[in-house]
């Protein structure tokens, strides 16, 4: 089926029976009632993950032990499952000079029961190979996972391919997690390859709580996917491995959410961690750029400028290009020491992963691009 033959109004009709997600805060933070929150970090724990420079991986780029995660863990996707949470999470060697971008990342896997105390897997399991993605990806490596689960047993990784000239954004599927198979460029094979050398990243996938966790979800017959940075677009697919770009009718990109002036996302926003289908819309969690106060733009000055913090906007689910709402101010941002320090200095709560386990829903995010944290939302509360 082509781009032309597709009917938008159509295409975005949803499914009854969605799930109501909302909170009653005090005024002075008070979220919409379509927002998922609010997000308190836990008393202990924080940061969850931190890079561990005693862990050697055998490098099949440069055929000899590296210490894969010594300088950072950050950015962390999250999904449930057997009873626990996994957290799949950007870790950086100590090669290259220091530099933000130019080390190499390889993706580290970790569990735990309880979704604070976490256990690492000694080894990566996804990162630059000799394979098939390699030029796509060496010598910078795989970055910023976001993982859904799909149908039977089916688990899809968006993440970046950085190869220290272009970054794009690429699939990557499992069925535990550990042993993962790369499926290349998302947008590749579509429309007879346009957009196969786009630069592009930041790809959260539209999700559905299903009983006891969150599933990516057909809107009549396709998935979709919030995707991009500086600016946020859409696209569909079939399967969650082939995607195409959403156009309008000039076969341009449409887009659906940009910085706004004198707000915390002024400079820019990009793709968070998977939106989830609600009664009230889709809502799509993002990471929003600050200006400083110079020049003729200006961003939120009760934040220093360049820090990352998280948004939530709301989408209609008959029209997932139709803007609903949005939050003002940032329903997350640097507070903590260390998320103010770190490879990161302007402050960073980069949100990719969000999880709902036990009854509550745990928002997971990169400090300062140097170290894993968590926050969680207590609906019961």
């Amino acid at each position: 089926m082509t781009i032309k033959s597709l009917h938008l109004k159509s295409l975005l009709m949803c499914s009854l029976g969605l799930l109501s997600l909302s909170a009653s805060l005090p005024a002075e933070t008070e979220l919409p009632a379509w927002a998922i929150g609010p997000f308190i970090r836990p008393e202990t724990g924080n940061p969850v993950i931190d890079p561990d420079a005693s862990i050697l991986f055998n490098c099949p780029m440069r055929k000899k032990p590296i210490r894969w995660e010594s300088l950072h863990a950050f950015n962390p996707a999250a999904v449930a499952k057997d009873g626990k949470i996994f957290v799949l999470y950007r870790a950086e060697d100590d090669t290259g000079p220091m530099i933000i971008g130019h080390h190499t990342s390889r993706i580290g896997l970790a569990e735990s029961a309880d979704g604070v105390k976490f256990s690492k897997q000694p080894l990566p399991v996804l990162y630059p190979d000799n394979d098939n993605q390699a030029a796509g990806e060496w010598t910078g490596g795989c970055e910023d996972p976001r993982v859904v689960e799909g149908e039977n047993g089916l688990y899809v990784m968006t993440y970046t391919q950085w190869n220290q000239k272009d970054w794009r954004l690429a699939i990557a599927t499992s069925r535990d997690l550990v042993k993962w198979e790369k499926q290349g460029p998302a947008f590749a094979k579509a429309l007879e390859g346009k957009y196969a050398k786009l630069k592009c990243k930041s790809g959260a996938i539209v999700t559905q709580l299903d009983g006891d966790r969150l599933k990516a979800v057909k809107i009549n017959g396709k998935y979709w996917m919030y995707w991009g940075v500086g600016v946020v677009y859409l696209a569909y697919s079939d399967n969650l491995v082939d995607w195409t770009i959403l156009e309008d009718g000039k076969g341009e990109k449409i887009a659906v959410l940009q910085g706004r002036a004198g707000h915390f996302d002024s400079s820019m926003v990009e793709g968070g961690p998977p939106a989830v289908l609600t009664d009230k819309g889709v809502v799509v969690l993002y990471n929003g750029e600050n200006l400083g106060q110079e020049g003729k733009v200006k961003g939120d000055p009760t934040l220093g400028a360049r820090a990352y913090s998280g948004g939530q906007a709301l989408f209609d689910s008959k029209d997932l290009t139709k803007l609903l709402g949005r939050t003002k101010t940032p329903f997350f941002k640097p507070e903590l020491p260390y998320e103010k320090t770190g490879q990161y200095v302007a402050g960073t709560t980069f949100i990719e992963g969000l999880v709902y386990a036990k009854g509550k829903w745990f928002l997971y995010y990169g400090c300062a691009d140097s170290k894993v944290g968590v926050a969680i939302y207590d609906p019961s509360r």
